[in-house]
């Protein structure tokens, strides 16, 4: 008997199913609002020096706008008025095209900067003077937010296994909305950063539970459509957040915008069931037992009898007795470190790969937020697709190949000249839906190859390898100072390696979800028999031994 067994009978994927994704919807399509959020709100508009400090009143003030910034205001080699510097003293020959026979004397901006306010009405670079010399400021809160994603995925993935799916991600919601309302009225940079950071550390629970959970309560057929399904949602959201953006142009409405559909999430959270399977393999059948019951009655089957919840239940904790799990069990076991081991490499490359092409693609020379749409839009298409190779070629083949021509995409851009730009902005794109399609592949392949006892472990292990992987990205791209084709062959490698890799991780298409790291270990011994099976096998054996 296996969980896959009692939901046959209850029906894996009926309307009760669809309640749980429903409900999960609107949480996931945050998360990518808030974690692309910084496109928007750490933008840096056009700006110049504040030339009030230049003005005498007589000459000065007689000038146009136009004319005050030519005399105060040095221009770069393309004839573009630099945001950094000034004049010490108002060029009025430069109205006369006459020029010095010395260079003028330049200064840092004296009296702060004159931003334009055409696109964006506040932003954090705007409110605290994020230009200049703390340019650098503006990126650092995106690096600040995804340490907390870091950190965060550790921490749930412990908590989640530890005291269950649902009350963890009860917690996760509040966090994200007490943290994420908060830095919209920080009045300091220092303490938007801080708040930034446990913004990011809620979400990492937000994201690996409503995987999990998600996942945990359907049928194996229909595992590659609820993982599809739930990438789809990061897509609708990455789509908002353009609307969003256009529609809301100051920083702090804009989070307190992206953070708001988390208050519907919270009371929709009611309706959200715990994880049967966690349960049982925690040994409460009781309350697994009334969870399958809610399950049976909306989906018009029978309820299962009592006597098989617990038998199940006392077979899968059989393992787990005595034990507290925890990250160090992903390594103590030969299958399990090699499992983790490969599946680590291969997510910091699936994102590592998937941050570089993103931040590396130029747009089509429309505003941002149009081209922040299409850069969403374009992942949809291969969202399905992969949706329908899943259940063809497996997850190890997609999961692979995916990883494979995304590398061999950048690869043939290094050899296409400059001047074919349309040729190697499809190449470019194609590139990103494929190393979209290898993300949407690697979350629905992780829950199915860790068991259930230390799936949470598993994935908040793999979200941190993941968000290693996106804190390396932009430290790759600064080295095209070095060596113009350096970040693209860095990249290309990363991918190409990490889809090898990907090859050596088992199938698990059609395969039972494992239970306990006991199933992992016996995997592999006849290849056409799934853990669980094997499981089952074991007991059986041992059940007729005994009558004997």
């Amino acid at each position: 008997m296996t969980f896959e067994t009692l939901l046959e009978e209850i029906n894996g994927f009926g309307p009760f199913q669809i309640i749980i994704i429903t409900l999960l919807v609107s949480p996931r399509i945050v998360i990518p609002c808030h974690f692309l959020l910084n496109n928007f709100i750490a933008a840096v508009p056009p700006h110049h020096c504040d030339l009030s400090t230049l003005d005498d009143g007589e000459v000065f003030s007689n000038l146009t706008e136009e004319q005050r910034l030519a005399v105060s205001i040095p221009a770069g080699g393309d004839g573009v008025l630099k945001s950094c510097e000034m004049f010490a003293e108002p060029q009025f020959l430069l109205l006369s095209n006459s020029s010095s026979s010395t260079d003028p004397l330049t200064l840092q901006c004296q009296s702060g900067w004159v931003y334009d306010n055409s696109t964006f009405t506040s932003t954090l670079a705007t409110e605290w003077d994020l230009v200049c010399d703390r340019k650098s400021l503006t990126k650092t809160t995106s690096t600040i937010f995804f340490f907390g994603v870091m950190f965060g995925a550790i921490a749930f993935g412990y908590l989640c296994d530890k005291y269950g799916r649902r009350n963890t991600l009860l917690a996760s919601y509040i966090m994200v909305i007490v943290f994420g309302f908060s830095s919209a009225f920080a009045d300091s940079y220092i303490l938007f950063a801080i708040l930034r950071f446990f913004t990011g550390f809620g979400l990492a629970g937000i994201s690996i539970n409503s995987v999990v959970l998600s996942i945990e309560w359907v049928d194996t057929g229909h595992r590659s459509f609820i993982g599809v399904i739930g990438s789809l949602a990061w897509s609708v959201g990455n789509m908002l957040l353009a609307g969003f953006a256009f529609l809301v142009t100051d920083w702090r409405k804009l989070i307190v915008t992206v953070t708001a559909p988390l208050g519907f999430a919270v009371l929709t959270w009611w309706w959200i069931p715990e994880s049967a399977r966690w349960l049982l393999a925690n040994g409460n059948a009781e309350k697994a037992q009334i969870y399958l019951d809610k399950c049976a009655t909306f989906n018009k089957r029978h309820k299962l009898s009592r006597l098989k919840v617990e038998t199940l239940s006392n077979i899968e904790i059989l393992e787990k007795q005595g034990k507290n799990y925890t990250y160090l069990h992903l390594f103590r076991t030969p299958k399990m470190r090699q499992l983790a081991l490969l599946s680590g490499i291969v997510w910091y490359g699936v994102a590592s790969t998937y941050y570089g092409i993103s931040l590396k693609i130029s747009g089509f020379g429309l505003n941002m937020y149009l081209t922040h749409f299409i850069y969403a839009a374009i992942e949809v298409p291969a969202k399905l697709m992969i949706y329908c190779f899943l259940n063809i070629f497996g997850r190890r083949v997609c999961q692979a190949g995916t990883l494979i021509l995304t590398g061999s995409c950048i690869a043939v851009n290094i050899f296409i000249p400059q001047d074919l730009w349309h040729v190697r902005a499809v190449i470019a794109i194609l590139g990103k839906g494929l190393s979209e399609a290898s993300f949407t592949t690697v979350f629905l392949y992780t829950t199915e190859l860790y068991p259930t006892v230390i799936r949470q472990n598993a994935l908040g292990y793999t979200s941190f390898m993941s968000r290693l992987g996106v804190s390396v990205a932009p430290l790759i791209l600064l080295l095209e100072d070095v060596w113009t084709l350096l970040p693209q062959i860095i990249i290309c490698s990363v991918a190409i390696v990490s889809g090898l890799v990907s090859l050596l991780l088992p199938e698990t298409l059609n395969a039972a979800l494992p239970e306990t790291i006991d199933d992992v270990e016996k995997s592999g011994k006849n290849p056409n028999i799934s853990p669980a099976e094997e499981s089952l096998d074991v007991f059986l054996q041992s059940k007729s031994s005994t009558s004997i």
